[in-house]
């Protein structure tokens, strides 16, 4: 079921991230911030906790968002939709975020990566939902000494779980820093993409099945957005684990020993999803090549069919051809046959004999099926 539904969601446009438009005219002054004119308006989520308590706040506005900084030891601020640019560069100026790390939020066609300021550390990773197939939204994220703050081009998102985990007591989350907070919620992102591949992977297994039992002609059209699709999880996966490696390796003091650990098992599922990934193209790779096998074994098939028929009618013809000519029965040279009271009926015998003889040679040559032991 889950396997039909991708199948369903990968008969569409190719994904956004593969057609790429710079909004900013060349020579644009660097950090210079341009909406995207289909960008969604923002909506702001705040938690600030420690492991005493919890405070949320759901739709609100910048300057209520900017107030809860100090209240509890993590700040967390989401933006869902970059549509206004106010409210990022006044989150951007109360934060001291560099200006150019708010232009790459703004322009979402970013590869994943991680990038050193001087009282901040701006990563960038590429979130699969799967309400959308596989395209892939950017999520910007600014960790510093005591806030995070995530930009998301849409609503919706697969962080519920890091939320969830939040609100609970006596957990590591309430009780670690925002670097720790930073590594929830990357690694969420990574383990989005595991349920989309596991279709992925079981929608592999039934083209397979198909190509090898009765290749057609449409399979070809779900073999190419196949490999499409993987392509564009390979541009997600295969930055992110670069991504994770850097700040695994850096030597920033905003990310703690502690956290560090945590990384490295997150930089494992990223390698293990690069794994997934490029075994899935491999496999739809070759299956193109299995359906033109399948193809021309089956058109092998057709032609042997059709070749044993003629050969069987050729003696047919033959015969049938002899008596056609009618030859004057004066001369004892000429056809005595057509004389004979039972001439007819014994021509027929004899051609139903000579083409049983035929197909019985050719299934014991093993032309019809099986060759016999």
């Amino acid at each position: 079921m889950k396997a039909a539904k991708v199948v369903g969601k990968t008969k569409r446009k190719l994904s956004r991230a593969l057609h790429q438009r710079r909004r900013s005219s060349p020579g644009t002054a660097p950090g210079t911030l341009i909406a995207d004119p289909e960008a969604h308006p923002p909506r702001i989520h705040v938690a600030s906790y420690d492991e005493s308590g919890i405070e949320e706040r759901d739709d609100i506005d910048v300057a209520t968002a900017i107030a809860m900084r100090g209240k509890h030891r993590v700040l967390w601020i989401d933006v869902s939709g970059l549509a206004d640019l106010g409210v990022i560069e006044e989150i951007g100026k109360a934060f001291g975020l560099h200006s150019l790390a708010l232009e790459d939020v703004v322009n979402n066609h970013q590869r994943p990566k991680v990038e050193d300021f001087d009282h901040s550390i701006f990563i960038v990773t590429r979130m699969l939902v799967p309400e959308r197939g596989v395209e892939t939204e950017q999520v910007s994220m600014f960790l510093g000494k005591d806030f995070v703050i995530t930009f998301q081009e849409q609503h919706g998102d697969c962080l519920s779980p890091v939320r969830e985990r939040m609100r609970r007591d006596r957990t590591r989350l309430r009780q670690e820093g925002p670097d720790y907070l930073a590594y929830a919620l990357i690694d969420a992102v990574i383990d989005g993409y595991y349920p989309v591949l596991e279709a992925y992977g079981e929608m592999i297994e039934q083209l397979e099945d198909e190509v090898l039992a009765d290749p057609d002609p449409r399979q070809i059209d779900r073999l190419h957005q196949v490999k499409r699709d993987l392509l564009n999880l390979r541009r997600a996966v295969w930055p992110t684990r670069e991504m994770v490696h850097a700040m695994e390796r850096g030597e920033n003091h905003l990310i703690t020993d502690g956290t560090r650990i945590y990384l490295r098992d997150c930089y494992d599922h990223a390698i293990q999803l690069m794994d997934v990934v490029e075994t899935y193209r491999e496999i739809a790779s070759g299956l193109l090549d299995v359906y033109l096998s399948s193809m021309s074994a089956k058109m092998n098939e057709v032609m042997k069919v059709l070749t044993i028929i003629a050969t069987i009618f050729i003696p047919l013809s033959f015969v049938v051809g002899l008596y056609g000519m009618n030859f004057d029965t004066s001369s004892p040279w000429n056809m005595p046959e057509l004389h004979f009271r039972y001439g007819y009926p014994a021509v027929l015998l004899f051609m139903a004999l000579a083409a049983g003889g035929l197909v019985f040679w050719f299934k014991k040559r093993g032309w019809l099926g099986e060759r016999r032991r």
